[in-house]
């Protein structure tokens, strides 16, 4: 089978069974992997009312079509669940080399079922694999453990692990491999600490089948000598993602104390400048890219020891630095250190504190909830005091443990008009208050608030920042593009920034499968598995749809104080004409439901059976459901 490794394995945690099965062609076709692979398999498998932290969620691991082959930027690998923080479903990838390692050892996918009965890691070496004890290792940090990990098997191992969070059941743990990478959205980190497994060892040494390797190469070596030179390189390389921090703040959509407003006074101390010059230590790189935009960096503060981390990149920068206000890169890269270690997201982490430190500031929340300690904001040793608190689920911080929209609700008064959030993840670092695209993005995507689910700033500063019309289409487009990176499981800064096109990854796929894939089938792949994730949340959560899709009290309600968004805000007006237009767009009802004719043209007719049953099908759209859906602009910051 072209460019897959041919096996999936189901290990059966409670019983210690260990399934090997032939990877279905027809799935891999109809699905390309890693995300795709996730929707389907949980669709297909999760009791609906199945606990997020309980045995019958299972756990996914599954690289994509173009791990591994050397195809540009192809290392990524998806992680999925039932997420903890959504109650939906939950999909989330990480660079670095653990996916192509995966192939490498003949695997395309692995599913945990139930629980372990003593903490433990999964061993895979080849075709040995076992579940060994991991009594040793429970209650290290993540970075920790993967170099002890490294020491006790060998350096040639790749090493996905969890930290003190994943441990406890906070419900925005990540997965942390290669010493910095992270799958950290959506609590994918919990729910591998709910089945005992602390970390996941893979070893592979055998070859991918290719379908045609003089023509993938000769495809693979026109791409890098073409973008090489590309403008764009040469400041990713130098910065990473850090350098977005001026750019973000100077057009009022930088998040500055818990998102109480739009522009940082103090971002130059946090930016990709200061970065590059006080912290990087030097560049570093995932599986297959040339790009380099991940920079090992050390962080130095009198009376701590010095902290060796990769990053902190642009949503770090924003939801710790500008959200918290540190105007000290060391501190914020620190504070990234200290997320990684103990295995908390610090985009959720960061809004976490943030929202903490709001409701310390007006006095919801004092010195009594905090063991006597204050939550000021910049300060460093209230950040990782406050931080170990909720890790540790002490006091107050269990409550925070479940995110800011739990922890607001179990707060009170003021505090739920705080929090930026929707399906109850948190934003990523941008304010969306004159960005009614980047808002709609949030407000609608499947596993709530996420930046890779669509990146539409640019859109809006492309078509216009009070502009409603047109802005649906365009998100829905952007929301179709995203899954095929994921899905893939290629870099999308490719696409982005060095135009590499989503035709030349077809073609790529198609030199490495065989396949005679088209770029309309993949866009058709892409909406199958959105409408699919989306079918899927309702027949957990209830419907109608229209409801999961709110927005922030703060983003419709409270004008921007100051900077250069001042006075700016979406609006609850515009903001229902947004998803009115979405829902049309998509060929849903009005209320948000998916329409028996777009799930059953999709191949999804009993995703409609389904919602039926439970009397959450949309109401058939008039005029029947648009052709096209969706409207083509690519986003670019540079």
């Amino acid at each position: 089978m072209n460019g897959f490794g041919g096996t999936t394995l189901r290990i059966n945690l409670a019983t210690g069974d260990i399934r090997r099965e032939p990877t279905s062609e027809k799935m891999a076709r109809e699905w390309m992997g890693a995300r795709g692979f996730v929707s389907k398999i949980l669709y297909e498998e999760v009791p609906r009312d199945a606990d997020p932290l309980g045995p019958d969620n299972i756990f996914i691991m599954a690289p994509g079509v173009l791990t591994g082959s050397f195809a540009p930027a192809g290392s990524k690998i998806g992680f999925g669940c039932i997420s903890p923080a959504t109650n939906g479903h939950a999909d989330s990838s990480m660079g670095g080399h653990l996916g192509p390692e995966l192939k490498y050892a003949g695997y395309d996918y692995i599913i945990l079922e139930k629980i372990a009965s003593e903490p433990s890691y999964i061993y895979i070496d080849n075709d040995t694999v076992e579940i060994r004890p991991a009594g040793d290792y429970w209650g290290m940090g993540s970075l920790d453990l993967e170099a002890r990990m490294k020491t006790d098997l060998g350096e040639e191992f790749q090493i996905a692990t969890i930290g003190p969070a994943g441990e406890n059941g906070v419900v925005f743990s990540c997965i942390s491999h290669d010493f910095g990478r992270q799958a950290g959205r959506c609590g994918v980190g919990a729910v591998m600490g709910s089945k005992k497994i602390k970390a996941i060892a893979v070893r592979g040494t055998k070859s991918l089948p290719v379908y045609d390797i003089e023509k993938h190469t000769q495809l693979t070596y026109d791409i890098i000598q073409r973008t090489k030179t590309h403008p764009n390189m040469a400041p990713w390389q130098k910065y990473g993602t850090s350098f977005f921090v001026g750019w973000s703040n100077e057009r009022g959509c930088f998040p500055t104390k818990n998102f109480q407003t739009t522009y940082f006074n103090g971002w130059e101390h946090i930016d990709g400048e200061r970065f590059v010059k006080d912290c990087v230590v030097t560049d570093k790189a995932c599986f297959g890219c040339w790009m380099n935009c991940g920079k090992y960096a050390v962080a130095r503060i009198p009376g701590k020891p010095d902290a060796y981390l990769e990053g902190p990149e642009y949503e770090t920068l924003a939801l710790i630095g500008g959200n918290c206000a540190m105007t000290d890169i060391n501190h914020v890269a620190y504070a990234n250190y200290l997320c990684d270690n103990l295995g908390i997201d610090t985009m959720s982490g960061g809004a976490s504190v943030a929202l903490g430190m709001e409701c310390y500031q007006k006095g919801l929340i004092t010195k009594d909830d905090l063991e006597g300690h204050e939550l000021r904001w910049g300060n460093i040793d209230d950040f990782e005091h406050f931080t170990r608190m909720i890790v540790e689920k002490r006091g107050i911080g269990a409550a925070f443990s479940r995110g800011t929209k739990r922890a607001a609700d179990h707060i009170g008064g003021d505090a739920p008009k705080f929090i930026s959030q929707a399906k109850g993840m948190e934003f990523s670092g941008y304010d969306t208050r004159w960005y009614p695209s980047q808002l709609l993005s949030f407000c609608t995507a499947d596993i709530g608030a996420h930046h890779n689910r669509s990146w539409a700033i640019t859109a809006d500063l492309e078509l216009g920042r009070e502009t409603i019309e047109g802005k649906a289409a365009v998100v829905i487009y952007l929301q179709h593009i995203r899954p095929l990176f994921d899905s893939w499981s290629c870099c999308r800064l490719f696409w982005g920034e060095l135009d590499i096109t989503p035709e030349e990854h077809v073609e790529s796929i198609n030199c490495l499968t065989g396949w005679d894939l088209t770029i309309e089938e993949a866009y058709r792949i892409s909406e199958k598995i959105w409408n699919l994730t989306r079918a899927h949340y309702i027949e957990r959560n209830g419907g109608p749809g229209r409801d999961h899709d709110q927005a922030p009290i703060r983003h419709l309600e409270e004008p921007v104080p100051d900077g250069p968004a001042q006075g700016k805000m979406v609006g609850r007006e515009n903001f229902e004409r947004l998803l009115d237009d979405y829902y049309k767009n998509r060929g849903w009802a009005k209320n948000g439901n998916p329409t028996r004719e777009i799930l059953e043209d999709l191949g999804l007719g009993f995703a409609a059976d389904n919602l039926e049953k439970i009397g959450q099908l949309g109401a058939p759209i008039p005029g029947g459901i648009p052709a096209v859906r969706g409207q083509k602009l690519k986003p670019k910051a540079m």
